[in-house]
């Protein structure tokens, strides 16, 4: 690969141009830590689901320096005993297309284990879940836990470097990552290796990588390094600084982001006496009970000479480090997971010697999971106790910070209002109700019910009759904050401005539709609801039925987590086990669906203006109030006893309401077309090498098909892509696309809900050069769901074409379409700094490419008010791309045959291609343009371009005032790829991996210029390539 004269070109976005504070967590190529690890709080979803963890254990420190103590297991070890095997692999509850074989044990020091052994795997990988999280922070250093995980990857006493591990994983082809939740911790990693015999040279390698048999070095090796994170942490004083700091530039990071506004908000608003309240992330100042972060006063990333650091003016939190890793960290509070190519037997052995020094837990220790407590006496399986009124009990409620109850009555009944940073308006109903895991629902699972109804989008539904009238957007059920001693549940619903207006009759309908539900489920104990729960139970069968493995590093993780709530032999089944309808436990559920034990948050950039101020749902009598950690603007009252009233008893229930239907895309036929008799399957042919075959190939269609004779699951996936070269013609006519494409996604929602609850899903996209259009799920509904998608399609431009007057509904839909278009492209600058940069580097590397600026002038300003978009030239446009002259490529694969495959090539072409196909000069195409090397750059610029390091710099302000971040991102660009060539293309992909690992140590971990820190390869329209490093920083 040719770099000898690279093209530079550097491009900063931000307030200042200034750069301080780290936050890439430690990762070897995924983003780790709170504000961007999977953090299962995931608050850019605001779906937050997790557990607990008290207790603590105490056992000896042994220290050696000041600066590098260890913790180590006490010297008097037990004579080494055998693993216990707690379940083996005939035990185990499996799908259909899970081959791997498992076993559950429990090593000599009291550590739940399972394994996994699967020859075929690329990828082995490895996961330990900790029930411990922020919950347990001291209440003077609160973010102790999150500090302390990222803490745990720079270095042990086996293996003092602090890349090592990072290290370590990139050379085998891996990566790590880790989240701190609210009651758990999990770390996880994967590798990739090259051999599982041991045929390569030992020599080098540690005891742990010689012993580990039939395990392959790369496995062995990345467990013995992974483990010591839990046997003997160094906590180096000389790197406390530097990670502090890199915690705080995380914090401020989520400073400008609304979700976590909202999320710290909503623990802001609990109970004082529960630890959900605490300010889990954690910043400089917390950690240091009481420091200022200000600028780094010390050379080499903030670290001093290995005396104590200064800290701020704060205290080291480095003996809280300790004394919570020797708390929580134990046998008893962990449980690992690991998948691998060896046998059982191998796994076993490598995982006794490198996990066999952790220490175990001190005597009568209960974890804080659902395995544990049932163990100890202390819940009760399959047990409906009861209260002195006959009410049932939910075992686990408000029992594991008892007296503390996170939402009482102080915390409920509320409405509050929130001003978000960016364009958004959100109505939000929190319910507080029992765990989800609580023995009393595990079995029923009642809330599946509820929140499937609640959530339901077919005719008659909440959903569709607010999208009807044009108040929303999407309405979702489910689970916002799940704990080991209360839950909340949520409806989240997505407002439009209209919505907004009329949020009253918005919050009056969602309470209606409550009603109709409770109404059910109390008066009609063995009707509807009972079917709903059944065909939901159907569902959840054959789910997971033919579940497929899936990845080995999500599984793990997963995995590893579970092995606190459910009995070895059914941790693959988890939750996937639904027992019978209880309509007893489904009423003392929905009995907390009420509005005194809700919380109801409104969030809108309108909020306080007069318009909305007439709204009698309003808390315009309250003062605004800003939330100390993360500044999120808020004001809240309680609900009236008369409000409350009115909802809680509507008078009267809109006519438009009702009750779905049974499903009817529920599968009957689950057969494999692989088992017909005219498909007799060769047992000497390996079908996983085979490659699709060309079934047609005609100017206007090229279908591509393959049956499935590995995987042997009934399912199915067809996808089509029209391609046109009007789509991406001008900023008008994408817009217009992107527009048809929503208004498409509104309409066909009553049409295929069913199908999507059922497992067959569809999608429609529009890209700058094609629509793309697939279906998949189980075969059998596949035909028929493909059908009313591509017939809907036309439809729905015909009505489309008839006009506003013709159709006045179908306008609403469009100009709610339009007006989310809007929004969401005049977000984009609130985007964060390297997001932006990364745009701007687009739209100066690539052409045709049309600025989001053209986009927002389509839709508003003094040439959108002349031409205005209308429904009819929408439709007349997506006409034009869809039904006028393309090519299509097409292909079916899975559990369809031939002539399934000819079948779908016949109703593509009863809808689409009817006009002549395009040419191949006619084809769409896009390119990279060559940035100016220094001497080009002085002949474009001027000679000033001879005195700067980086020929072309390009420079942004960042468009909110409050942004506290900067980036910058530095590109190289090298050769396309057609000079390349595959070993050029190849090279450059393994320079960037190894990149990746050198920038993130040199520049996050030692240097400390940003928290944000990757190095990787770009690719761009039309074969460009670069190499690029991206930092970004706060201003502190």
């Amino acid at each position: 690969m040719r770099t000898s004269n690279p093209v530079v070109m550097l491009l900063f976005v931000g307030r200042v141009r200034a750069f301080a504070n780290p936050f890439h967590r430690r990762s070897s190529s995924v983003v780790v830590g709170w504000a961007n690890s999977r953090l299962r709080e995931n608050p850019a979803n605001t779906e937050i689901a997790l557990d607990s963890s008290p207790s603590s254990s105490s056992n000896d420190m042994t220290s050696g320096s000041p600066g590098t103590a260890t913790l180590e297991a006490p010297d008097t070890k037990p004579a080494r005993r055998q693993s216990t095997i707690l379940a083996d692999d005939s035990k185990f509850v499996k799908s259909l297309p899970d081959k791997r074989s498992y076993r559950a044990l429990s090593l000599p020091n009291g550590l739940s284990c399972l394994l996994a052994s699967d020859p075929a795997t690329d990828v082995e990988a490895a996961s330990v879940h900790v029930r411990a999280g922020h919950f347990d922070d001291p209440p003077h250093r609160a973010g102790l836990a999150h500090f302390h995980e990222h803490m745990l990857f720079l270095g042990t006493e086996k293996y003092p470097k602090e890349e090592e591990y990072e290290d370590y994983l990139g050379r085998n082809g891996g990566m790590s990552n880790a989240y701190t939740d609210m009651e758990d911790t999990n770390y996880y990693f994967n590798v990739s290796p090259l051999d599982h015999t041991h045929k390569d040279d030992d020599d080098g390698k540690e005891d742990g990588e010689r012993r580990s048999r039939g395990t392959s070095s790369a496995l062995s090796g990345a467990l013995d390094r992974f483990a010591q994170f839990f046997v003997s942490p160094l906590f180096d004083t000389s790197m406390l600084e530097r990670e502090l700091r890199a915690v705080n530039s995380e914090y401020l990071n989520g400073r400008t982001a609304d979700n976590w506004r909202n999320f710290q908000l909503l623990k802001h608003g609990s109970s004082a006496g529960h630890p959900f309240s605490k300010f889990g992330c954690g910043n400089y100042n917390t950690l240091t009970d009481g420091g200022d972060a200000g600028p780094k006063e010390a050379e080499n990333g903030g670290e001093d000479d290995g005396g104590d650091a200064p800290f701020g003016g704060g205290t080291s939190p480095r003996d809280d480090l300790v004394e919570f890793w020797t708390d929580k960290y134990h046998s008893g509070n962990l449980r690992l997971c690991v998948v691998g190519r060896a046998g059982l037997d191998d796994l076993q052995r490598t995982v006794e010697d490198a996990f066999g020094e952790v220490r175990p837990a001190p005597p009568n220790f209960v974890a804080n999971g659902i395995v544990d407590r049932i163990m100890a006496g202390t819940l009760t399986p399959h047990a409906h106790p009861r209260d002195s009124d006959d009410d049932l009990v939910f075992q686990t409620e408000h029992s594991t910070y008892a007296p503390g109850v996170a939402f009482g009555p102080d915390q409920l009944g509320l409405l509050r209002e929130v001003v978000p940073l960016v364009e958004s308006r959100t109505l939000k109903i929190f319910s507080a109700v029992p765990p989800l895991d609580d023995p009393v629902l595990r079995e029923s699972r009642p809330f599946r019910v509820l929140s499937h109804l609640v959530g339901h989008e077919s005719p008659g539904s909440l959903h569709h009759l607010l999208m009807e009238e044009g108040w929303i957007n999407s309405l979702a059920s489910g689970t916002g904050i799940s704990t080991s001693d209360f839950c909340l549940a949520n409806v989240a619903i997505t407002l439009t401005p209209k919505g907004m207006r009329h949020r009253d009759q918005v919050l009056a309908k969602t309470w209606q539709w409550f009603a109709l539900i409770k109404d059910a489920v109390m008066n009609d104990p063995h009707g509807v609801i009972e079917g709903y729960h059944d065909e939901l139970k159907r569902i959840t069968e054959i789910s997971f039925k033919y579940r497929e493995m899936g990845d080995p590093t999500d599984f793990c993780s997963a995995a590893a987590e579970r092995l606190f709530d459910y009995d070895p032999e059914k941790i693959l089944l988890g939750s996937a086990e639904v027992g019978e309808y209880d309509v007893e436990v489904a009423r003392a559920f929905l009995e907390r669906l009420t509005p005194q034990n809700s919380l109801v948050v409104i969030t809108g950039p309108e909020l306080g203006d007069e318009e909305i101020e007439t709204s009698d749902v309003s808390a315009r009598d309250a003062p605004w109030q800003e939330e100390v950690r993360y500044g999120a603007k808020y004001r809240q009252i309680r609900v009236t006893d008369e409000q409350r009233e009115q909802w809680n008893h509507p008078s009267e229930i809109d006519p438009r309401l009702r009750l779905p239907g049974l499903n009817e895309f529920i599968p009957k036929d689950l057969s494999l077309r692989c088992d017909d008799p005219e498909h007799e399957t060769d047992s000497n042919v390996d079908y996983r090498e085979e490659l699709p075959d060309l079934l047609i190939d005609t100017p206007k269609l090229r279908m591509w098909h393959k049956m499935d004779r590995t995987f042997r699951v009934p399912k199915t996936s067809i996808r089509l892509q029209l391609t046109s070269p009007n789509i991406y013609r001008s900023p008008r006519t994408i817009t217009l696309n992107r527009i048809f494409q929503k208004v498409l996604s509104d309409d066909l929602n009553s049409y295929v809900y069913d199908a999507s609850v059922a497992g067959c899903n569809y999608r429609v996209s529009c890209t700058p050069s094609a629509y793309g259009i697939s279906v998949s799920g189980y075969s059998e509904k596949l035909p028929h769901l493909l059908d009313v998608v591509t017939s809907r399609i036309g439809g729905l431009i015909d009505e489309m074409k008839e006009g506003d007057d013709a159709h006045p509904a179908l306008a609403g839909i469009f100009q709610k379409a339009k007006e989310n278009l809007l929004r969401q492209t005049k977000n984009y600058v609130f985007d964060s700094p390297y997001e932006m940069g990364s745009y701007n580097l687009r739209m100066l590397c690539e052409t045709p490419v049309w600025h989001v600026d053209d986009y927002v002038g389509e839709m508003e300003g003094p040439d959108a008010e002349e031409e205005p978009l209308t429904m009819k030239e929408c439709a007349e446009v997506a006409e034009q791309c869809l039904f006028g002259r393309s090519k299509a490529v097409s292909l079916c694969i899975g559990n369809i045959d031939e002539k399934g495959s000819q079948e779908v090539s016949k109703v593509i072409g009863n809808h689409f291609l009817k006009k002549r196909p395009l040419i191949d000069d006619e084809t769409p195409r896009f390119r990279s343009l060559r940035m100016p090397n220094r001497s080009e750059a002085a002949q474009i610029f001027g000679s000033s371009t001879d005195t700067s390091e980086v020929p072309l710099v390009y420079e942004a302000v960042a468009h909110s005032d409050s942004e506290e971040n900067n980036s910058v991102e530095l590109m190289m660009q090298t050769e396309s790829s057609t000079e390349l060539g595959f070993e050029g293309l190849a090279i450059q992909e393994l320079v960037g991996s190894m990149a990746y690992n050198s920038a993130f140590n040199q520049l996050r971990t030692k240097e400390q210029l940003g928290y944000i820190v990757s190095a990787f390869v770009k690719k761009m329209s039309g074969g460009g390539n670069a190499f690029c490093v991206l930092v970004q920083s706060s201003n502190t």
